[in-house]
């Protein structure tokens, strides 16, 4: 019987919105402006305006790296900004500068990312893929050799992984970019306001409200003033003609407030969630087990988010043990939520180099510090329960799971 209470570790897919954004949608949604269009010239558009431009100046301030209000436009969410940033970032340099069409992204990159290399290629950029070490860190000087090749128009890598939580050198990525002309966009939805991310050297950041307890529906492109960018959707040219639509204000306002609350409080939160990071990979990972640490082991040296926690079972499947983890009450995934459901290995262990077996049995146990401690000690009791009644009844059938 399925348990009537449940743990929920999967914030890495999308967090429990926090009661800052609560709080702040009440807020708007008290102003007699509330529903007003912020394009509009009367009062209260303008006092929407207002409103919007407030929490775009709340959201640079969170991002940091330099970036002004007016380089911050709203989008839909992180997709969206990714979106926006390759394609547009792509042509705007290939305007500028007709020679270069090869684009650089890294294999570990999110879908919403990758599946951008088809519309890239169809508009003829050549797409080349940089591939991480067996640590998970996409190398500064891998991606200086794909970028100086031939003439490079943009290089994309995220920076922080959402199924490993390594934490890339993005400083260094966009240094090697730039000494080879080209920009440098880094998908910063997963490690923004979770720990400290050097942006300065980015030509364009995304981000999204809903991996930090803000709601679902709503993201941000910062991209900076002299970034040359062709436009990718058509309409009334908001958001400084990079993102038309009528702008959600609540969804801004929530955005802004939570990452403004968040990254205030990161210097305290994010050491107590790593050291329960590392207190459930010791727990999981002792001799034994036969769970296995992704990264982070003796032999890696990776930077890790704090609350993202990827372990193996070899010769189990993750879709088994996440229907018997949540039978047991406690909510994980297998690597990217959006790709669960897939029995291929992900894409992102494979590009590691991880071998079949061990990548399909992958696990992505996310959390943040609203996370009791409790809870992971009792996360960790049932799988690792679950782990050795596979493991038992694989040995009681010739060693098939």
């Amino acid at each position: 019987m399925p348990s009537e209470r449940l743990v929920y570790l999967d914030c890495a897919a999308s967090a429990p919105e926090r009661p800052e954004s609560l709080a702040e949608a009440a807020r708007v949604r008290a102003l007699r402006c509330c529903g007003a269009n912020p394009n509009s010239l009367h009062t209260l558009g303008r006092e929407a305006a207002r409103e919007l431009d407030g929490a775009r100046a709340r959201l640079a301030r969170a991002l940091g790296a330099g970036f002004r209000p007016a380089e911050v436009a709203f989008t839909s969410g992180g997709t969206e900004s990714n979106a926006l940033a390759v394609l547009g970032m792509a042509e705007g340099a290939r305007g500028r500068d007709r020679s270069r069409t090869r684009v650089v992204i890294s294999a570990i990159e999110h879908d919403s990312l990758l599946e951008l290399a088809a519309p890239l290629r169809d508009r003829g950029f050549e797409v080349v893929l940089a591939a991480p070490g067996r640590d998970g860190v996409v190398a500064p000087a891998e991606v200086a050799r794909l970028a100086r090749e031939a003439p490079c128009a943009l290089v994309s890598v995220m920076a922080a992984n959402n199924e490993t939580g390594v934490v890339q050198p993005t400083r260094e990525l966009a240094e090697a970019a730039h000494a080879a002309g080209a920009l440098f966009h880094a998908d910063a939805v997963q490690g923004f306001c979770k720990t400290p991310l050097d942006l300065s050297g980015a030509d364009a950041v995304s981000v999204a409200a809903h991996k930090v307890g803000g709601p679902v529906g709503i993201g941000a492109l910062a991209m900076r003033m002299r970034c040359p960018f062709r436009r990718q959707s058509f309409g009334g040219g908001q958001e400084g003609g990079r993102r038309s639509g009528t702008q959600d204000v609540i969804g801004a306002c929530c955005f802004a407030a939570v990452a403004e609350s968040v990254s205030r409080s990161m210097g305290e939160t994010a050491p107590v969630v790593s050291g329960r990071s590392r207190r459930l990979v010791a727990r999981l990972c002792a001799p034994g087990t036969g769970v296995v640490a992704t990264t982070g082991g003796a032999a890696f040296g990776s930077a890790l988010l704090p609350g993202l926690v990827s372990v193996m079972v070899p010769g189990a499947e993750s879709e088994s043990l996440i229907v018997r983890l949540d039978e047991a009450g406690f909510e994980v995934s297998a690597g990217s939520a959006c790709s669960s459901g897939s029995l291929e290995p992900s894409h992102v262990l494979s590009a590691m180099g991880i071998a079949r077996d061990e990548a399909l049995g992958s696990l992505r146990i996310s959390f943040d510090e609203r996370t009791a401690e409790a809870d992971l000690d009792a996360f960790a009791e049932a799988l690792l329960r679950v782990a050795g009644e596979l493991a038992g009844a694989a040995a009681r059938h010739g060693g098939v799971r």
